[in-house]
């Protein structure tokens, strides 16, 4: 049976995909206490990225967007993996965003909008969170977009 989460993930036209597999030596996310903290997620899709490149160069702010949505579902993804059921979710509490970006791109917040929205629209107030969005000069794979999250967890 489905969590409420993924009904209405379903509900929005979309599936919780499979956890990324770790490029590295780390885990996909952990738990401490009742938190959750996933690494850094890749807007990763059936294993493989669908875009690369500098957001204001090779990747248009709105498809950037996009791809921070698709990191938002990966890091619900890790985030199941570990508490086992999203309705479990108390509340996002911390959303940090890269981007790699051109040298003269300085629409960051516009770009992780699409993860906080996709969060917001997933989780309703459990999904407002703190946030940060960052550009930096490169990620891993030539990724435009790295998202990752710390949530709360119900006690049960």
């Amino acid at each position: 049976m489905a969590s409420a989460v993924e009904a209405k993930l379903a509900e929005l036209g979309l599936t919780l995909p499979d956890v990324v597999p770790p490029l590295a030596s780390y885990q996909p996310a952990v738990q401490s206490g009742v938190y959750v903290y996933t690494s850094g997620q890749l807007p990763m899709v059936d294993g493989k990225l669908s875009v690369t490149g500098k957001v204001g160069a090779e990747v248009t702010p709105d498809e950037a967007k996009e791809l921070a949505k698709t990191c938002a579902l990966n890091a619900l993804a890790a985030v199941k993996s570990v508490a086992g059921d999203l309705d479990r979710i108390k509340r996002v509490v911390k959303v940090v965003g890269f981007v790699a970006s051109a040298a003269d791109f300085t629409g960051q917040p516009a770009v992780i909008n699409g993860a906080s929205e996709l969060l917001g629209a997933v989780l309703g107030d459990r999904g407002v969170h703190a946030r940060s969005a960052v550009g930096v000069a490169v990620l891993p794979l030539d990724a435009p977009v790295e998202v990752e999250v710390q949530v709360e967890l119900t006690g049960a």
